[in-house]
């Protein structure tokens, strides 16, 4: 280290028990603690201590574990600071996730921007970089980038198609691929909405709409119009797949667990050269007449032990919307019932 650089953000403890942590950048503590001490404030509820800004110092006060959860935390987060991130709710919500999902072992900092081989997690596209949120996130971007074929299984609200779109957008900037193909199958959700006016495109987009919701976080609006009428971006439901091979595209095939067994086979037989698939799913929502069987559970089944094809399961633990959201899931299972 320079003889004039700033020291990095130190721990200690003081006589009453408390852990104290000295931050050399008073104007990054500012950052850190966030307005009206909003950051401490939403630490705090998710760790479990009391903490207490005294000058350039931080002090935790609460059970040693707690303490120690909250220390890598803070640290994590300085450490984001000092490399010029910026921190948000988001953000601290993502290091409490990872840091307890880390244990005690390790560079706690280092985990909440790495996984195994160094790289850290983070998705470029237009609008936004998107960073992982827990650990199952983090492996399921890790094999998106890695693996030709992924399947994210898990409920709602975990960010398995999110971070497909937002995978394959980085991919089509990078140059990776030509193209986006983004699909599901148009069953509806319990609900019979009758025949749609209009054309084709406006009859299929009430199910396509969580598809272009998710692209429009990532590309300027002018953009994915452009790309639309170039064919570089292709929405459409999962019938129009049949017959074709989807040669240097990403394709994202959401709500996979609405498709049938033929449907799933007819769909992964479509990967071409160049190509990558991601494949998502809730087995716990099926929307299928009762007696077919759905494809996602089938290729899940089948396809678990092929080599070159990721899978990776979701929680509750990794619902990423309001909080309310997982304790609903959880509670719904804990009555056996689907949510």
């Amino acid at each position: 280290m320079a003889p004039n650089a700033p020291r990095p953000a130190q721990p200690s403890d003081d006589a009453s028990g408390d852990s104290i942590l000295r931050f050399p950048d008073n104007r990054l503590l500012i950052d850190l603690c966030g307005e009206l001490d909003r950051n401490i404030a939403q630490i705090e509820s998710g760790t479990g201590v009391m903490i207490t800004r005294r000058g350039n110092e931080l002090a935790l006060h609460g059970e040693p574990s707690e303490r120690a959860l909250a220390e890598r935390v803070l640290l994590g987060l300085y450490d984001r600071l000092e490399k010029g991130r910026a921190v948000g709710p988001g953000d601290i919500d993502a290091a409490l996730r990872m840091t307890s999902a880390g244990g005690n072992g390790g560079d706690d900092r280092a985990q909440l921007d790495m996984f195994g081989d160094g790289a850290r997690v983070e998705i470029r596209t237009r609008k936004k970089v998107v960073e992982p949120r827990t650990a199952a996130q983090r492996a399921y971007v890790e094999q998106l980038f890695r693996h030709e074929l992924v399947f994210g299984l898990g409920p709602a609200g975990t960010g398995k198609t999110y971070l497909a779109v937002a995978v394959a957008v980085s991919m089509f900037l990078d140059g990776q691929v030509d193209r986006l193909i983004l699909s599901r199958p148009a069953v509806e959700a319990g609900e019979r909405l009758g025949f749609l006016p209009g054309d084709m495109k406006e009859k299929v987009d009430p199910y396509m709409q969580p598809l272009y919701d998710a692209l429009n976080d990532f590309l300027p609006a002018r953009q994915i119009q452009k790309m639309m009428e170039e064919r570089q971006i292709e929405i459409a439901p999962l019938a129009f797949m049949r017959g074709r091979t989807l040669a240097n595209a990403f394709v994202v095939l959401d709500e996979a667990q609405n498709a049938t067994t033929m449907q799933m086979k007819m769909f992964l037989t479509r990967l071409g050269e160049g190509s990558r698939m991601a494949v998502t799913g809730d087995v716990t929502q099926i929307d299928l007449p009762r007696g077919m069987s759905s494809g996602l559970v089938e290729a899940e089944r089948i396809l678990r032990d092929v080599p070159g094809i990721g899978f990776v399961r979701f929680g509750p633990e990794d619902v990423v919307r309001h909080p309310l959201v997982a304790r609903i899931i959880r509670a719904y299972e804990s009555r056996g019932e689907h949510v």
